[in-house]
């Protein structure tokens, strides 16, 4: 079958993207609400994309005639940590994804215990295994969504999730979740290796 997006309904294009794009890391944003109070919300529209500079990129669709919290926050503050979620954070995400009433603290709702970031104002979850300290480095605007284009200042990954130099995952502890379609997810715990082949046999063949 094929699909032309050019006229497809908006709800059609959705259903497709997420249905075959994936799996996708989901990022536990959290910010600094005007009042003061914290905000998080899950985003799966979400991935690396630099490494020199860091840069971490964020989708954000925004409600009917208002933007999301996360995204007015970040406009106003400049500045978000982004949690990579594991099954540990997992209730924590669902909650998070509550449609609340703007300004509520999920992380309070959630009843989850937050820190001090290390060189921005918005919160971490402590205990987490992997989060990123972010800076607006650029917000790339649609009518109905934001572009959120971060540079990593600060990461933070709990020593168990390293192995034992400290320089690379420990496979066996961290194992962040990935959203597929609907309410469907999978896990990191069944990894595999392939090697490329030798470029002399390829050319060969």
């Amino acid at each position: 079958m094929q699909f032309d997006f050019t006229t497809l309904p908006a709800r059609d294009r959705y259903r497709l993207l997420t249905n075959f794009v994936g799996p996708r890391p989901i990022a536990l944003v959290t910010t600094v609400n005007p009042d003061g109070s914290h905000n998080a919300a899950p985003m799966s529209f979400f991935n690396v994309m630099s490494s020199e500079p860091p840069l971490l990129v964020l989708g954000i669709a925004s409600k009917p005639e208002q933007e999301k919290d996360t995204a007015a926050n970040i406009r106003r503050t400049g500045e978000f940590a982004i949690h990579m979620v594991d099954m540990a954070l997992s209730k924590i995400m669902l909650i998070a994804g509550l449609p609340v009433p703007s300004g509520v603290d999920e992380l309070a709702l959630a009843g989850v215990e937050t820190e001090p970031c290390a060189m921005i104002s918005a919160p971490k979850i402590k205990g987490a295994s992997c989060v990123f300290e972010c800076r607006t480095e650029q917000l790339l605007d649609w009518p109905n969504r934001v572009l959120v284009i971060g540079e990593v200042v600060q990461m933070h990954v709990r020593r168990d999730c390293l192995d034992a130099e400290g320089r690379y995952v420990n496979p066996a502890v961290y194992q962040p979740i990935a959203r597929l379609h609907g309410d469907n997810y999978i896990g990191s715990d069944d990894q595999f290796v392939l090697t490329a082949p030798d470029m002399e046999t390829v050319f060969k063949s």
